[in-house]
């Protein structure tokens, strides 16, 4: 299966053979994989170095002479580092562009903190004009950008390093996708966790009869708000796996959209406010944070009894 990561260097080649107005430009990584589009297209690319600022606002530059650039680098080192030039350059002057990360939440487990993000989604929500795409396939990533690296806005892609492994015929930007119906409980995951939602509802069922409507969510922002209520009025009972802080993540839009349908029962799997100070794999993380198919099945199990 390809990753996720390649099909962002695979997509940007065959976008900008056709599109001399597309421009990429990197803080020195991923060299490799982008040597391709490097040697079609010398002219638009660009590595500044370990300069993330410097890299958000050339690109801003760029934007505002109608090129559509696209940014890559790990996303501590340009949503955190760079966020005031994100608000400023591109943000409140209104530019359209796209930036393209990787290392998403807890993916570079092994390189601690600095390599961690946990809260990108809550501090780009607090900027006008931002729209957030969370793609957990390689086709996904492909047909979303396809679809938005165009538009008059920024736009944030968060890669992460595993794929879901499922596929989506012609995802839709701000649409979600209802992979399973149910009666008595929602689950809503996003990124590579739709696997987890998915192994999490075979064994509610299996173990316990209980019936669970599972909803993917590849743009966190927009929502897709009505998928959302229209599960959620029915169950009145939701879980909300998310690699992201509680503290304006998902679960957060949910309950906001959620509450005026009355008496609901909400569970997070999230990442606590809190930093992971742990060492160990992605998986090692994913189990201590509560990242499994078991913990969600238990979750939901005494979410729906109560």
């Amino acid at each position: 299966m390809k990753r996720i990561r390649q099909q962002f260097a695979d997509t940007v080649l065959a976008v900008g053979d056709d599109d001399d107005k597309l421009v990429v430009m990197v803080g020195d990584i991923s060299h490799g994989i982008l040597q391709p589009f490097a040697k079609a297209h010398p002219d638009r690319y660009y590595n500044t170095g370990i300069l993330e600022q410097t890299l958000m606002s050339m690109a801003a530059g760029l934007a505002r002479t109608g090129l559509y650039p696209v940014l890559h680098t790990i996303t501590p080192f340009v949503i955190e580092r760079a966020f005031e030039q994100i608000k400023l350059d591109f943000c409140y002057q209104k530019l359209h562009g796209n930036i393209v990360t990787v290392g998403s939440a807890f993916d570079y487990a092994s390189l601690g903190c600095t390599h961690h993000c946990y809260g990108d989604f809550a501090l780009l929500k607090t900027l006008e004009g931002v729209d957030i795409v969370y793609p957990g396939s390689a086709q996904e990533f492909d047909a979303l950008f396809r679809q938005c690296y165009r538009n008059d806005r920024l736009t944030y892609y968060r890669i992460p390093e595993r794929s879901h492994g499922y596929g989506i015929v012609n995802p839709t930007f701000g649409v979600g996708v209802k992979y399973a119906g149910g009666d008595d409980v929602t689950i809503i995951a996003t990124g590579p966790h739709l696997r987890t939602a998915m192994d999490a509802g075979s064994m509610l069922d299996r173990q316990h009869g209980i019936s669970a409507e599972i909803i993917y969510i590849h743009t966190i922002c927009p929502l897709d708000s009505e998928m959302i209520v229209n599960s959620v009025s029915k169950t009145k009972c939701v879980i909300v796996i998310e690699e992201h802080m509680r503290s304006g993540g998902l679960t957060d839009d949910v309950l906001a959209l959620v509450w005026p349908v009355g008496l609901i029962a909400v569970a997070s799997i999230s990442i606590p406010g809190k930093f992971v100070r742990d060492y160990g794999t992605y998986d090692d993380h994913c189990k201590a944070l509560g990242f499994t198919a078991e913990n969600v099945a238990r979750v939901a199990e005494n979410l729906c009894t109560r």
